[in-house]
Protein backbone atom coordinates (compact mmCIF):
# COMPACT_ATOMS: atom_id res chain seq x y z
CA UNK A 1 0.00 0.00 0.00
CA UNK A 2 2.97 2.26 0.68
CA UNK A 3 4.37 1.72 -2.53
CA UNK A 4 1.10 2.73 -4.30
CA UNK A 5 0.73 5.32 -2.37
CA UNK A 6 4.35 7.07 -3.14
CA UNK A 7 4.01 5.82 -6.76
CA UNK A 8 1.04 7.93 -7.04
CA UNK A 9 1.99 10.57 -5.29
CA UNK A 10 5.46 10.76 -7.35
CA UNK A 11 3.37 10.58 -10.82
CA UNK A 12 1.08 13.36 -9.50
CA UNK A 13 4.49 15.28 -8.22
CA UNK A 14 5.92 15.50 -11.80
CA UNK A 15 2.16 15.74 -13.34
CA UNK A 16 1.78 19.33 -11.50
CA UNK A 17 5.99 20.21 -11.71
CA UNK A 18 5.57 19.74 -15.31
CA UNK A 19 2.55 21.96 -15.29
CA UNK A 20 4.10 24.84 -13.52
CA UNK A 21 7.22 24.85 -16.15
CA UNK A 22 4.73 25.30 -18.57
CA UNK A 23 3.41 27.89 -17.37
CA UNK A 24 6.71 29.56 -16.41
CA UNK A 25 7.95 28.97 -19.80
CA UNK A 26 4.85 31.19 -20.92
CA UNK A 27 5.66 34.12 -18.41
CA UNK A 28 9.12 34.13 -19.21
CA UNK A 29 8.59 34.30 -23.36
CA UNK A 30 6.17 37.14 -22.11
CA UNK A 31 8.93 38.92 -19.77
CA UNK A 32 11.17 38.63 -22.67
CA UNK A 33 9.23 40.02 -25.37
CA UNK A 34 7.92 42.86 -23.22
CA UNK A 35 11.39 43.72 -22.69
CA UNK A 36 12.12 44.27 -26.17
CA UNK A 37 13.65 48.22 -26.48
CA UNK A 38 11.28 50.36 -28.80
CA UNK A 39 12.53 50.06 -32.42
CA UNK A 40 14.29 53.41 -33.47
CA UNK A 41 13.02 55.25 -36.15
CA UNK A 42 15.55 56.69 -38.54
CA UNK A 43 15.97 59.75 -40.35
CA UNK A 44 14.30 59.07 -44.12
CA UNK A 45 12.20 55.99 -42.95
CA UNK A 46 9.51 54.42 -45.14
CA UNK A 47 6.69 52.73 -42.99
CA UNK A 48 6.01 49.67 -44.56
CA UNK A 49 2.77 48.04 -44.23
CA UNK A 50 1.72 44.28 -45.02
CA UNK A 51 -1.44 43.13 -43.68
CA UNK A 52 -1.68 39.26 -43.97
CA UNK A 53 -3.27 38.85 -40.37
CA UNK A 54 -7.03 39.06 -39.81
CA UNK A 55 -8.00 42.50 -38.89
CA UNK A 56 -10.66 42.81 -35.72
CA UNK A 57 -12.16 46.65 -35.00
CA UNK A 58 -10.52 46.12 -31.89
CA UNK A 59 -7.89 43.40 -29.81
CA UNK A 60 -9.25 45.06 -26.90
CA UNK A 61 -5.86 43.40 -24.58
CA UNK A 62 -4.58 45.71 -22.23
CA UNK A 63 -1.35 48.23 -23.24
CA UNK A 64 0.16 47.40 -20.13
CA UNK A 65 0.12 43.90 -20.07
CA UNK A 66 2.99 41.91 -21.12
CA UNK A 67 1.29 39.09 -21.94
CA UNK A 68 -1.32 40.79 -24.48
CA UNK A 69 0.46 39.94 -27.50
CA UNK A 70 1.11 36.70 -26.96
CA UNK A 71 -0.98 34.46 -29.52
CA UNK A 72 -2.90 37.24 -30.83
CA UNK A 73 -4.73 36.29 -34.25
CA UNK A 74 -5.82 39.59 -35.20
CA UNK A 75 -4.87 42.93 -35.95
CA UNK A 76 -6.77 45.49 -34.29
CA UNK A 77 -7.84 48.04 -36.83
CA UNK A 78 -7.88 50.93 -34.34
CA UNK A 79 -4.00 50.18 -33.76
CA UNK A 80 -3.11 50.46 -37.60
CA UNK A 81 -4.88 53.23 -37.85
CA UNK A 82 -3.19 54.91 -35.04
CA UNK A 83 0.19 54.25 -36.16
CA UNK A 84 -1.28 55.76 -39.86
CA UNK A 85 -2.09 58.98 -37.72
CA UNK A 86 1.42 59.08 -35.95
CA UNK A 87 3.65 58.33 -38.82
CA UNK A 88 1.66 61.34 -40.65
CA UNK A 89 3.10 63.83 -37.86
CA UNK A 90 6.00 61.60 -37.39
CA UNK A 91 9.10 63.89 -39.67
CA UNK A 92 11.35 61.25 -39.47
CA UNK A 93 8.60 58.91 -41.82
CA UNK A 94 8.62 60.21 -45.58
CA UNK A 95 6.02 58.04 -46.81
CA UNK A 96 4.35 54.28 -46.63
CA UNK A 97 4.62 51.31 -48.95
CA UNK A 98 2.29 49.04 -49.11
CA UNK A 99 3.74 45.97 -49.63
CA UNK A 100 1.99 42.61 -50.57
CA UNK A 101 -1.09 42.52 -48.72
CA UNK A 102 -3.26 39.98 -48.82
CA UNK A 103 -6.46 41.51 -46.76
CA UNK A 104 -9.15 39.77 -44.72
CA UNK A 105 -11.15 42.68 -43.79
CA UNK A 106 -14.54 43.59 -44.24
CA UNK A 107 -14.75 46.49 -47.24
CA UNK A 108 -15.98 49.15 -44.36
CA UNK A 109 -12.30 48.11 -42.43
CA UNK A 110 -10.66 48.25 -46.25
CA UNK A 111 -12.26 51.89 -46.76
CA UNK A 112 -11.44 53.07 -43.28
CA UNK A 113 -7.79 52.24 -44.00
CA UNK A 114 -7.92 53.56 -47.38
CA UNK A 115 -9.42 57.11 -45.65
CA UNK A 116 -6.68 57.06 -43.04
CA UNK A 117 -4.14 57.01 -46.06
CA UNK A 118 -5.64 59.60 -47.96
CA UNK A 119 -5.30 61.98 -45.07
CA UNK A 120 -1.89 60.78 -44.86
CA UNK A 121 -0.95 61.99 -48.07
CA UNK A 122 -2.93 64.99 -47.67
CA UNK A 123 0.23 66.76 -45.74
CA UNK A 124 2.62 65.78 -48.91
CA UNK A 125 4.03 62.46 -47.53
CA UNK A 126 3.87 59.58 -50.22
CA UNK A 127 2.18 55.85 -50.62
CA UNK A 128 3.54 53.75 -53.12
CA UNK A 129 2.04 49.98 -53.45
CA UNK A 130 3.52 46.93 -54.63
CA UNK A 131 1.71 43.42 -54.81
CA UNK A 132 2.86 40.24 -56.57
CA UNK A 133 -0.90 39.71 -56.89
CA UNK A 134 -3.96 42.03 -56.14
CA UNK A 135 -6.88 40.37 -55.04
CA UNK A 136 -10.24 43.10 -55.59
CA UNK A 137 -9.72 43.88 -51.82
CA UNK A 138 -5.91 44.09 -52.24
CA UNK A 139 -6.18 46.62 -55.27
CA UNK A 140 -8.75 49.29 -53.54
CA UNK A 141 -6.72 49.54 -50.84
CA UNK A 142 -3.37 49.86 -52.85
CA UNK A 143 -5.51 52.24 -55.09
CA UNK A 144 -5.43 55.08 -52.66
CA UNK A 145 -1.16 55.07 -53.38
CA UNK A 146 0.05 57.81 -55.67
CA UNK A 147 1.96 55.26 -57.37
CA UNK A 148 0.88 51.10 -58.15
CA UNK A 149 3.38 48.37 -59.01
CA UNK A 150 2.89 44.86 -59.80
CA UNK A 151 5.27 42.14 -60.50
CA UNK A 152 5.91 41.28 -64.42
CA UNK A 153 4.13 38.06 -64.02
CA UNK A 154 1.78 39.07 -61.30
CA UNK A 155 -2.17 39.22 -61.53
CA UNK A 156 -4.21 41.44 -60.70
CA UNK A 157 -8.14 40.16 -60.39
CA UNK A 158 -10.71 43.06 -61.26
CA UNK A 159 -14.10 42.16 -62.36
CA UNK A 160 -16.72 42.96 -60.11
CA UNK A 161 -18.20 41.53 -56.46
CA UNK A 162 -19.96 38.14 -56.04
CA UNK A 163 -21.57 36.50 -53.36
CA UNK A 164 -22.61 32.83 -52.95
CA UNK A 165 -25.87 31.35 -50.79
CA UNK A 166 -25.92 27.51 -49.79
CA UNK A 167 -29.10 25.60 -50.05
CA UNK A 168 -29.71 22.43 -47.85
CA UNK A 169 -33.90 21.99 -49.16
CA UNK A 170 -32.57 18.95 -50.65
CA UNK A 171 -29.90 17.69 -48.69
CA UNK A 172 -32.51 17.79 -45.65
CA UNK A 173 -34.72 15.80 -48.10
CA UNK A 174 -31.95 13.26 -48.27
CA UNK A 175 -31.05 13.06 -45.04
CA UNK A 176 -33.98 13.20 -42.76
CA UNK A 177 -32.65 15.58 -40.81
CA UNK A 178 -34.74 19.49 -41.16
CA UNK A 179 -34.85 23.10 -39.62
CA UNK A 180 -38.36 23.72 -38.95
CA UNK A 181 -38.71 27.25 -39.79
CA UNK A 182 -40.97 29.79 -38.83
CA UNK A 183 -40.43 33.56 -39.42
CA UNK A 184 -41.63 37.05 -40.28
CA UNK A 185 -40.08 39.61 -42.95
CA UNK A 186 -40.48 39.36 -46.53
CA UNK A 187 -36.73 39.81 -46.78
CA UNK A 188 -35.91 37.70 -43.98
CA UNK A 189 -34.11 34.75 -45.90
CA UNK A 190 -31.50 33.67 -43.25
CA UNK A 191 -34.28 30.70 -43.49
CA UNK A 192 -34.44 30.02 -47.26
CA UNK A 193 -31.63 28.23 -47.62
CA UNK A 194 -33.87 25.60 -45.39
CA UNK A 195 -37.40 25.77 -47.46
CA UNK A 196 -36.12 26.03 -50.96
CA UNK A 197 -33.72 24.94 -53.45
CA UNK A 198 -32.90 28.11 -55.21
CA UNK A 199 -32.81 31.84 -54.32
CA UNK A 200 -35.93 33.54 -54.07
CA UNK A 201 -36.55 36.57 -56.54
CA UNK A 202 -36.80 38.88 -53.29
CA UNK A 203 -33.64 37.43 -52.06
CA UNK A 204 -31.84 38.12 -55.16
CA UNK A 205 -33.24 41.53 -55.73
CA UNK A 206 -31.84 41.99 -52.33
CA UNK A 207 -28.56 40.79 -52.65
CA UNK A 208 -27.55 42.45 -56.43
CA UNK A 209 -28.99 45.77 -55.33
CA UNK A 210 -26.43 45.46 -51.97
CA UNK A 211 -23.08 44.36 -53.62
CA UNK A 212 -24.07 46.85 -56.09
CA UNK A 213 -23.99 49.47 -53.99
CA UNK A 214 -21.21 48.37 -52.35
CA UNK A 215 -19.34 48.20 -56.02
CA UNK A 216 -20.68 51.61 -56.52
CA UNK A 217 -18.58 52.79 -53.37
CA UNK A 218 -15.67 51.14 -54.01
CA UNK A 219 -15.34 52.24 -58.05
CA UNK A 220 -16.06 55.58 -56.98
CA UNK A 221 -13.49 55.64 -54.62
CA UNK A 222 -10.97 54.06 -57.18
CA UNK A 223 -12.33 56.42 -59.95
CA UNK A 224 -11.38 59.40 -57.80
CA UNK A 225 -8.07 57.93 -56.79
CA UNK A 226 -6.72 56.73 -60.39
CA UNK A 227 -7.86 60.11 -62.06
CA UNK A 228 -10.66 57.62 -64.19
CA UNK A 229 -14.05 57.38 -65.05
CA UNK A 230 -16.78 55.18 -63.36
CA UNK A 231 -17.80 54.22 -66.51
CA UNK A 232 -14.22 52.97 -67.89
CA UNK A 233 -13.74 51.14 -64.23
CA UNK A 234 -16.58 49.09 -64.88
CA UNK A 235 -15.66 48.35 -68.71
CA UNK A 236 -11.74 47.32 -67.22
CA UNK A 237 -13.97 44.84 -64.80
CA UNK A 238 -16.37 43.76 -67.62
CA UNK A 239 -13.43 42.96 -70.19
CA UNK A 240 -11.15 42.03 -67.55
CA UNK A 241 -8.85 44.22 -68.62
CA UNK A 242 -6.68 43.98 -65.58
CA UNK A 243 -6.40 40.60 -65.84
CA UNK A 244 -2.09 40.57 -66.78
CA UNK A 245 0.42 43.30 -65.88
CA UNK A 246 0.52 44.47 -69.44
CA UNK A 247 -3.34 44.83 -69.60
CA UNK A 248 -3.59 46.16 -65.93
CA UNK A 249 -0.78 48.95 -67.03
CA UNK A 250 -2.75 49.84 -70.18
CA UNK A 251 -6.12 50.23 -68.53
CA UNK A 252 -4.81 52.93 -66.23
CA UNK A 253 -4.98 49.95 -63.03
CA UNK A 254 -1.95 50.40 -61.84
CA UNK A 255 1.28 52.95 -63.05
CA UNK A 256 4.17 50.23 -63.69
CA UNK A 257 5.36 47.02 -63.76
CA UNK A 258 8.63 46.07 -62.12
CA UNK A 259 10.19 43.61 -59.90
CA UNK A 260 10.45 44.56 -56.06
CA UNK A 261 14.33 45.24 -56.06
CA UNK A 262 13.07 47.62 -59.51
CA UNK A 263 10.26 48.94 -56.94
CA UNK A 264 12.78 49.81 -53.76
CA UNK A 265 14.88 51.88 -56.63
CA UNK A 266 11.59 53.77 -57.07
CA UNK A 267 11.17 54.51 -52.88
CA UNK A 268 14.59 55.25 -52.90
CA UNK A 269 14.16 58.29 -55.53
CA UNK A 270 11.07 59.13 -53.78
CA UNK A 271 13.22 60.38 -50.82
CA UNK A 272 16.08 61.65 -52.52
CA UNK A 273 18.56 58.48 -51.63
CA UNK A 274 21.43 57.52 -53.69
CA UNK A 275 21.42 53.50 -55.18
CA UNK A 276 24.04 52.53 -53.06
CA UNK A 277 22.14 54.04 -50.12
CA UNK A 278 20.13 51.72 -47.57
CA UNK A 279 16.78 51.69 -47.61
CA UNK A 280 15.08 52.24 -44.13
CA UNK A 281 12.31 50.34 -44.30
CA UNK A 282 10.71 49.85 -40.88
CA UNK A 283 7.21 47.65 -40.57
CA UNK A 284 3.85 48.78 -39.20
CA UNK A 285 4.10 45.85 -36.38
CA UNK A 286 7.31 48.01 -35.05
CA UNK A 287 6.34 51.13 -35.20
CA UNK A 288 3.03 50.37 -33.30
CA UNK A 289 4.74 49.63 -30.45
CA UNK A 290 6.36 53.40 -31.04
CA UNK A 291 2.92 54.50 -31.77
CA UNK A 292 1.19 53.50 -28.86
CA UNK A 293 2.81 55.22 -26.39
CA UNK A 294 1.92 58.89 -27.91
CA UNK A 295 -1.45 59.91 -27.83
CA UNK A 296 -3.69 61.16 -30.76
CA UNK A 297 -6.74 62.14 -28.69
CA UNK A 298 -5.44 64.23 -25.59
CA UNK A 299 -7.41 65.58 -22.90
CA UNK A 300 -8.87 65.22 -18.96
CA UNK A 301 -12.35 64.79 -20.74
CA UNK A 302 -13.14 61.33 -22.15
CA UNK A 303 -14.90 60.18 -24.99
CA UNK A 304 -15.57 55.90 -24.55
CA UNK A 305 -15.47 53.94 -27.39
CA UNK A 306 -17.37 50.84 -26.60
CA UNK A 307 -16.46 47.80 -29.12
CA UNK A 308 -19.44 45.07 -30.14
CA UNK A 309 -17.91 42.84 -32.55
CA UNK A 310 -19.38 39.18 -33.50
CA UNK A 311 -22.76 37.39 -33.12
CA UNK A 312 -24.77 38.43 -30.33
CA UNK A 313 -25.81 35.22 -28.11
CA UNK A 314 -26.86 35.32 -24.82
CA UNK A 315 -23.89 35.47 -21.92
CA UNK A 316 -20.94 36.72 -20.64
CA UNK A 317 -19.65 37.40 -24.17
CA UNK A 318 -15.78 37.58 -25.57
CA UNK A 319 -13.67 39.67 -28.04
CA UNK A 320 -15.57 37.82 -30.94
CA UNK A 321 -18.83 37.10 -29.45
CA UNK A 322 -21.49 39.82 -28.18
CA UNK A 323 -22.84 39.18 -25.19
CA UNK A 324 -24.98 41.31 -22.65
CA UNK A 325 -22.35 40.40 -19.66
CA UNK A 326 -19.52 42.24 -21.25
CA UNK A 327 -20.89 44.68 -23.38
CA UNK A 328 -23.71 46.19 -20.61
CA UNK A 329 -20.77 46.09 -17.84
CA UNK A 330 -18.61 48.20 -20.56
CA UNK A 331 -21.79 50.60 -20.71
CA UNK A 332 -22.04 51.25 -17.08
CA UNK A 333 -18.69 51.45 -16.88
CA UNK A 334 -18.40 54.58 -18.95
CA UNK A 335 -22.33 55.85 -18.20
CA UNK A 336 -20.81 56.14 -14.55
CA UNK A 337 -17.17 57.72 -15.43
CA UNK A 338 -17.45 61.15 -14.62
CA UNK A 339 -14.53 61.97 -17.05
CA UNK A 340 -16.45 60.10 -19.86
CA UNK A 341 -18.72 63.15 -21.30
CA UNK A 342 -20.19 60.66 -24.30
CA UNK A 343 -19.73 56.87 -25.46
CA UNK A 344 -19.30 56.10 -29.14
CA UNK A 345 -20.84 52.50 -29.95
CA UNK A 346 -18.67 50.58 -32.20
CA UNK A 347 -20.95 47.90 -33.87
CA UNK A 348 -19.34 44.93 -36.07
CA UNK A 349 -22.10 42.19 -35.92
CA UNK A 350 -24.55 40.21 -37.85
CA UNK A 351 -26.93 39.92 -35.20
CA UNK A 352 -28.56 37.06 -33.21
CA UNK A 353 -30.28 36.80 -30.00
CA UNK A 354 -32.98 38.74 -29.75
CA UNK A 355 -33.47 38.79 -26.20
CA UNK A 356 -29.72 39.47 -25.70
CA UNK A 357 -30.14 42.16 -28.23
CA UNK A 358 -32.87 44.24 -26.30
CA UNK A 359 -31.09 43.75 -22.80
CA UNK A 360 -27.99 45.60 -24.52
CA UNK A 361 -30.60 48.19 -26.26
CA UNK A 362 -31.85 48.82 -22.81
CA UNK A 363 -28.65 49.49 -21.77
CA UNK A 364 -28.00 51.64 -24.91
CA UNK A 365 -31.25 53.90 -24.02
CA UNK A 366 -30.03 54.27 -19.99
CA UNK A 367 -27.07 55.36 -21.13
CA UNK A 368 -28.62 57.82 -23.74
CA UNK A 369 -30.87 59.30 -20.45
CA UNK A 370 -27.18 60.41 -18.70
CA UNK A 371 -24.88 61.70 -22.07
CA UNK A 372 -24.36 61.58 -26.01
CA UNK A 373 -24.42 58.09 -27.64
CA UNK A 374 -23.20 57.55 -30.64
CA UNK A 375 -22.71 54.37 -32.75
CA UNK A 376 -20.49 54.20 -35.71
CA UNK A 377 -21.46 51.34 -37.69
CA UNK A 378 -18.56 48.50 -39.03
CA UNK A 379 -18.67 46.21 -41.35
CA UNK A 380 -21.91 44.87 -41.02
CA UNK A 381 -24.75 46.25 -38.24
CA UNK A 382 -27.59 44.32 -39.28
CA UNK A 383 -30.71 42.87 -37.75
CA UNK A 384 -29.31 42.63 -33.90
CA UNK A 385 -26.50 44.87 -34.84
CA UNK A 386 -28.88 47.29 -35.76
CA UNK A 387 -31.29 46.58 -33.08
CA UNK A 388 -28.64 48.00 -30.24
CA UNK A 389 -27.80 50.56 -32.29
CA UNK A 390 -31.33 51.74 -32.43
CA UNK A 391 -31.03 53.33 -29.37
CA UNK A 392 -28.25 55.99 -29.77
CA UNK A 393 -28.80 59.52 -30.35
CA UNK A 394 -27.07 59.22 -33.91
CA UNK A 395 -25.79 56.61 -35.99
CA UNK A 396 -23.00 56.79 -38.46
CA UNK A 397 -22.01 53.53 -41.14
CA UNK A 398 -19.57 53.54 -43.60
CA UNK A 399 -20.94 53.65 -47.50
CA UNK A 400 -19.92 50.01 -47.39
CA UNK A 401 -21.39 48.90 -44.17
CA UNK A 402 -24.02 46.54 -44.28
CA UNK A 403 -27.24 47.04 -41.63
CA UNK A 404 -30.90 47.01 -41.75
CA UNK A 405 -32.16 43.27 -41.61
CA UNK A 406 -35.27 44.61 -39.32
CA UNK A 407 -36.79 41.25 -39.61
CA UNK A 408 -36.84 38.03 -36.97
CA UNK A 409 -37.13 34.22 -37.42
CA UNK A 410 -36.83 30.87 -35.35
CA UNK A 411 -35.29 27.25 -36.24
CA UNK A 412 -35.95 24.17 -34.80
CA UNK A 413 -34.07 21.31 -35.55
CA UNK A 414 -36.08 17.97 -36.51
CA UNK A 415 -35.21 14.68 -37.15
CA UNK A 416 -38.48 12.71 -37.09
CA UNK A 417 -37.69 11.38 -40.98
CA UNK A 418 -34.15 10.33 -39.60
CA UNK A 419 -35.38 8.37 -36.72
CA UNK A 420 -38.25 6.70 -38.33
CA UNK A 421 -35.80 5.07 -41.16
CA UNK A 422 -33.23 3.66 -38.32
CA UNK A 423 -36.20 2.63 -36.34
CA UNK A 424 -36.06 5.23 -33.16
CA UNK A 425 -39.55 5.63 -31.85
CA UNK A 426 -39.73 8.51 -28.92
CA UNK A 427 -43.05 8.40 -26.95
CA UNK A 428 -44.05 10.88 -24.76
CA UNK A 429 -46.30 11.00 -21.86
CA UNK A 430 -47.06 14.51 -19.99
CA UNK A 431 -49.57 15.89 -17.38
CA UNK A 432 -51.31 18.80 -18.94
CA UNK A 433 -52.97 19.48 -22.24
CA UNK A 434 -49.06 21.70 -23.42
CA UNK A 435 -46.71 19.78 -20.91
CA UNK A 436 -45.33 17.86 -23.52
CA UNK A 437 -43.87 20.66 -25.72
CA UNK A 438 -41.94 19.97 -28.97
CA UNK A 439 -39.70 16.88 -29.43
CA UNK A 440 -37.04 17.29 -31.95
CA UNK A 441 -38.45 12.90 -32.83
CA UNK A 442 -41.84 13.83 -33.78
CA UNK A 443 -43.40 16.50 -36.46
CA UNK A 444 -43.94 19.83 -35.55
CA UNK A 445 -47.54 20.62 -34.28
CA UNK A 446 -49.74 23.08 -35.37
CA UNK A 447 -50.06 24.42 -31.79
CA UNK A 448 -46.31 24.55 -31.35
CA UNK A 449 -45.92 26.72 -34.54
CA UNK A 450 -48.97 28.82 -33.31
CA UNK A 451 -47.20 29.90 -30.32
CA UNK A 452 -43.11 30.05 -31.80
CA UNK A 453 -45.51 32.40 -34.65
CA UNK A 454 -46.74 34.65 -32.29
CA UNK A 455 -43.39 34.64 -30.33
CA UNK A 456 -41.88 35.94 -33.51
CA UNK A 457 -44.99 38.45 -34.43
CA UNK A 458 -44.01 40.15 -30.86
CA UNK A 459 -40.58 40.14 -31.03
CA UNK A 460 -40.63 42.03 -35.05
CA UNK A 461 -43.35 44.37 -33.46
CA UNK A 462 -40.90 45.25 -30.29
CA UNK A 463 -38.20 45.85 -33.04
CA UNK A 464 -40.48 48.15 -34.82
CA UNK A 465 -41.35 49.94 -31.94
CA UNK A 466 -37.35 50.50 -31.10
CA UNK A 467 -36.43 51.45 -34.51
CA UNK A 468 -39.68 53.67 -34.48
CA UNK A 469 -38.74 55.41 -31.09
CA UNK A 470 -34.98 55.67 -32.27
CA UNK A 471 -35.32 57.15 -36.01
CA UNK A 472 -38.25 59.73 -34.78
CA UNK A 473 -40.53 57.75 -37.23
CA UNK A 474 -43.85 55.80 -37.13
CA UNK A 475 -44.52 52.21 -37.03
CA UNK A 476 -45.89 52.39 -40.96
CA UNK A 477 -42.94 53.95 -42.14
CA UNK A 478 -40.46 51.51 -39.87
CA UNK A 479 -42.65 48.63 -41.24
CA UNK A 480 -41.87 49.75 -45.08
CA UNK A 481 -38.02 49.45 -44.66
CA UNK A 482 -37.90 46.46 -42.81
CA UNK A 483 -38.97 43.13 -43.01
CA UNK A 484 -36.19 42.00 -43.27
CA UNK A 485 -34.52 44.03 -46.20
CA UNK A 486 -30.49 44.37 -46.03
CA UNK A 487 -29.41 47.78 -46.54
CA UNK A 488 -25.60 49.31 -47.75
CA UNK A 489 -24.73 52.06 -45.93
CA UNK A 490 -25.39 54.63 -48.45
CA UNK A 491 -29.26 53.13 -49.02
CA UNK A 492 -29.41 52.96 -45.10
CA UNK A 493 -28.48 56.89 -44.90
CA UNK A 494 -31.19 57.08 -48.04
CA UNK A 495 -33.84 56.07 -45.99
CA UNK A 496 -33.41 57.01 -43.01
CA UNK A 497 -31.87 53.87 -40.93
CA UNK A 498 -28.63 55.68 -40.20
CA UNK A 499 -27.96 60.10 -39.94
CA UNK A 500 -24.13 60.43 -41.18
CA UNK A 501 -21.71 58.68 -44.11
CA UNK A 502 -18.49 58.54 -42.10
CA UNK A 503 -15.38 56.70 -40.15
CA UNK A 504 -15.45 56.07 -36.50
CA UNK A 505 -13.48 59.35 -36.28
CA UNK A 506 -16.36 61.34 -37.49
CA UNK A 507 -18.93 59.49 -34.72
CA UNK A 508 -16.22 60.74 -32.23
CA UNK A 509 -16.07 64.12 -33.32
CA UNK A 510 -19.85 63.80 -33.41
CA UNK A 511 -19.81 62.50 -29.85
CA UNK A 512 -17.35 65.34 -28.59
CA UNK A 513 -20.21 67.83 -30.74
CA UNK A 514 -22.93 66.88 -28.72
CA UNK A 515 -21.57 66.86 -25.36
CA UNK A 516 -19.72 69.79 -26.46
CA UNK A 517 -16.26 69.49 -25.09
CA UNK A 518 -13.48 70.10 -27.34
CA UNK A 519 -10.40 68.79 -26.08
CA UNK A 520 -10.37 64.88 -25.17
CA UNK A 521 -9.14 61.82 -24.51
CA UNK A 522 -9.77 57.90 -25.44
CA UNK A 523 -10.96 55.48 -23.10
CA UNK A 524 -11.55 51.95 -24.92
CA UNK A 525 -13.91 49.28 -23.57
CA UNK A 526 -14.18 46.33 -23.19
CA UNK A 527 -10.72 44.70 -21.79
CA UNK A 528 -11.22 40.92 -22.90
CA UNK A 529 -8.42 38.41 -21.53
CA UNK A 530 -5.31 38.01 -23.22
CA UNK A 531 -3.92 35.24 -25.80
CA UNK A 532 -2.11 33.20 -22.93
CA UNK A 533 -5.45 32.96 -20.76
CA UNK A 534 -7.28 31.99 -23.49
CA UNK A 535 -4.89 29.93 -24.36
CA UNK A 536 -4.98 27.91 -20.84
CA UNK A 537 -8.69 27.65 -20.88
CA UNK A 538 -8.59 26.26 -24.68
CA UNK A 539 -6.55 23.32 -23.49
CA UNK A 540 -9.91 21.73 -22.40
CA UNK A 541 -10.66 22.30 -25.56
CA UNK A 542 -7.56 21.10 -27.26
CA UNK A 543 -9.21 17.68 -28.53
CA UNK A 544 -12.14 19.39 -29.96
CA UNK A 545 -9.84 22.29 -31.71
CA UNK A 546 -8.02 19.14 -33.11
CA UNK A 547 -11.05 17.44 -34.58
CA UNK A 548 -12.02 20.29 -36.08
CA UNK A 549 -9.35 20.75 -38.11
CA UNK A 550 -8.88 17.32 -38.97
CA UNK A 551 -12.23 17.38 -40.09
CA UNK A 552 -11.92 20.14 -42.38
CA UNK A 553 -8.93 18.45 -44.04
CA UNK A 554 -10.81 14.60 -44.46
CA UNK A 555 -13.96 16.59 -46.04
CA UNK A 556 -12.75 19.74 -47.74
CA UNK A 557 -13.39 23.44 -46.81
CA UNK A 558 -16.84 23.68 -48.86
CA UNK A 559 -18.28 20.67 -47.25
CA UNK A 560 -16.85 21.50 -43.85
CA UNK A 561 -18.30 25.29 -44.30
CA UNK A 562 -21.76 23.35 -44.95
CA UNK A 563 -21.05 21.11 -41.91
CA UNK A 564 -20.10 24.50 -39.65
CA UNK A 565 -23.75 26.31 -41.44
CA UNK A 566 -25.95 23.42 -40.66
CA UNK A 567 -24.46 23.03 -37.08
CA UNK A 568 -24.71 27.08 -35.84
CA UNK A 569 -28.17 27.18 -37.08
CA UNK A 570 -29.00 24.10 -34.71
CA UNK A 571 -27.09 25.71 -32.12
CA UNK A 572 -29.59 28.74 -32.20
CA UNK A 573 -31.53 29.15 -28.82
CA UNK A 574 -34.58 30.97 -29.02
CA UNK A 575 -35.86 33.92 -31.77
CA UNK A 576 -33.39 35.52 -33.89
CA UNK A 577 -32.69 38.74 -35.03
CA UNK A 578 -29.99 37.57 -37.00
CA UNK A 579 -28.53 38.85 -40.46
CA UNK A 580 -30.05 36.91 -43.52
CA UNK A 581 -27.27 34.72 -44.54
CA UNK A 582 -23.67 34.37 -44.26
CA UNK A 583 -22.51 37.07 -46.52
CA UNK A 584 -19.17 36.88 -47.84
CA UNK A 585 -18.62 39.60 -50.92
CA UNK A 586 -15.50 38.39 -53.12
Amino acid sequence: MNFLRNLLAAILGCIIAIGIIFVMFFVFAALLGSGEDVVEVKQNSILEIQLQQPISDYVGSDEGNPFGPLFQKSQGLDEILHAIRIAKKDDKIKGISINNNFLMSGWAQTQSLRKALEDFKADGKFVYSYGDFYMQKDYYLASVSDSVFLNPVGILDFKGLSTEVLFYKELQEKTGVKMEVIRHGKYKSAVEPYLNNEMSDANRTQIKELIGSVWSSVVEDIATSRNMSMDNINIVADTLGGRTPKYAKASGLIDGVAYFDEYETKLKRAIGLELDEELNLLSLEDYSRNASSKRWYKGKDKIAIIYAQGEIMYGEGSNEIIGQGIINEAIIKARDDEKVKAIVLRVNSPGGSALTSDIIWREVVLAKEVKPVVVSMGNVAASGGYYIAAGADRIYAEPTTITGSIGVFGTVPNVNELAADIGINAEQVGTNKNSIGYSVFEPMTESFREEVQEGIETTYITFLEKVSEGRGISMEQADSIAQGRVWSGVDAKRIGLVDELGTLDDAIAEAASLAYVEEFGIKKFPKYKTGIEKLMEDFGNANLLNKENIIAKEIGSEAHTVLKEIRKAMEQKGVQTRMPYTLNIK
